[in-house]
C-alpha cells in the first residue's frame, strides 16, 4: 500500500543509464506492467495505443545479465509499526517500512529503496519493481486479500532497484506524468512515452532477494483467497510461530507481528560500499 504524493514533472527528456546490466524483462513482470498501463490508458478508450507501449517494452533491446556483481547480504528483524534501515553505500539505503493500517488494519512492511536524504514516492525499488498499485513481491503484508500466513508463505520475495540518482529522478518524472492525476493531463503520446520508459526500466536495475527466515502472527482466519493457494500451502513448510490474537479480536488477515529475514543484493561491481560494511565478488542474482 502506498500513499501517492504529488511531484512536479519536468520537460526535460529522461535519460535512464546505469553502470551494469540485468536480465531481460521477464514475461511475468512484462504483464504485470502493461496490467498498471492499462489503468492510465482506460481513460483514452485506445486499445491500439496501450498495444504500441507494450509492445514497446517487450522489443525493447534486453541486454544480458551480468557475469559478476557485488554481493551485498544483510540478516535482521524488524518489529510490527516498526521501521527497520540499512545503508548500502553511494547515498542510498534500503528499508522496511509499516503498511499503514488504515481502516482495514492492514499489517506487515514495504521494501523501500531511496537516497539517505529520502526523495518520497515513489522509491527506487517501488519504480523498478511493476506492477504498480497492486500485489507484488516488493509488499509483506494482509493487503490485497492475503493473510497474515500467505504473506509468510509467498517466499522468497525478489526485486529490482535503480542505483543512479539520474535515472532515479528521470523515473519519478515519468511516474508523476504517467499515473499521477493532474488537472490538465499530459498529451497521450507524451504518457505512453512515459510508460514505456517506465516499463524498460528493468533491463537495466540492479536486482535483490528478501528471504523470510522465521516470523511471529496472528494466523487469518479467512479462506485463503484462490490467487494466493500457492502461498498458503507453502506456509505449512514455512518457519513462523504462531500467536493468538486478543479475546474477540480475531480478524480475516490475522496480523504480522515479527519477521526475521535476509535480504540479498547484488550491486555493480565497482559499487562502494559505507565504511565496516562487506561486500564478496560472485554471479549475479535473480
Amino acid at each position: 500500500m502506498r500513499n501517492s504524493s504529488s511531484i512536479l514533472a519536468n520537460s526535460r527528456e529522461p535519460v535512464y543509464g546505469s553502470r551494469r546490466t540485468t536480465h531481460n524483462l521477464g514475461e511475468a513482470a512484462f504483464a504485470g506492467a502493461c496490467r498498471s498501463a492499462a489503468r492510465v490508458f482506460r481513460h483514452l478508450r485506445s486499445t491500439r495505443l496501450l498495444l504500441l507501449v507494450c509492445l514497446a517494452a517487450l522489443s525493447a533491446p534486453g541486454l544480458r545479465a551480468a557475469q559478476v556483481c557485488r554481493q551485498l547480504t544483510l540478516e535482521e528483524e524488524v518489529s510490527a509499526a516498526r521501521e527497520w534501515r540499512a545503508p548500502i553505500g553511494e547515498g542510498w539505503v534500503i528499508r522496511l517500512v509499516p503498511i499503514p493500517p488504515l481502516q482495514a488494519g492492514y499489517t506487515g512492511w514495504d521494501l523501500v529503496v531511496d537516497r539517505e536524504r529520502p526523495a518520497g514516492f515513489p522509491d527506487a525499488l517501488y519504480l523498478a519493481t511493476p506492477p504498480y498499485n497492486s500485489i507484488n513481491q516488493r509488499e509483506i503484508g494482509t493487503t490485497y486479500g492475503l493473510r497474515a500466513q500467505d504473506a509468510i508463505g509467498w517466499n522468497p520475495r525478489s526485486f529490482r532497484f535503480l542505483t543512479d540518482p539520474a535515472a532515479f529522478r528521470a523515473a519519478k518524472r515519468d511516474y508523476d506524468l504517467a499515473f499521477q492525476l493532474h488537472h490538465d493531463p499530459a498529451p497521450a503520446d507524451a504518457i505512453a512515452a512515459a510508460v514505456s520508459r517506465l516499463l524498460k526500466l528493468q533491463t537495466h536495475a540492479s536486482t535483490g532477494q528478501l528471504t523470510i527466515l522465521d516470523a511471529r502472527l496472528v494466523p487469518g482466519t479467512a479462506d485463503p483467497a484462490a490467487f494466493a493457494q500457492q502461498w498458503s500451502r507453502a506456509a505449512s513448510r514455512s518457519r513462523y510461530q504462531v500467536e493468538a490474537a486478543a479475546p474477540g479480536k480475531s480478524t480475516a488477515r490475522g496480523q504480522l507481528r515479527w519477521m526475521r529475514f535476509r535480504i540479498m543484493l547484488w550491486l555493480p561491481l565497482d559499487w562502494l560500499m559505507p565504511a565496516g560494511v562487506r561486500a564478496v565478488q560472485g554471479p549475479c542474482g535473480v
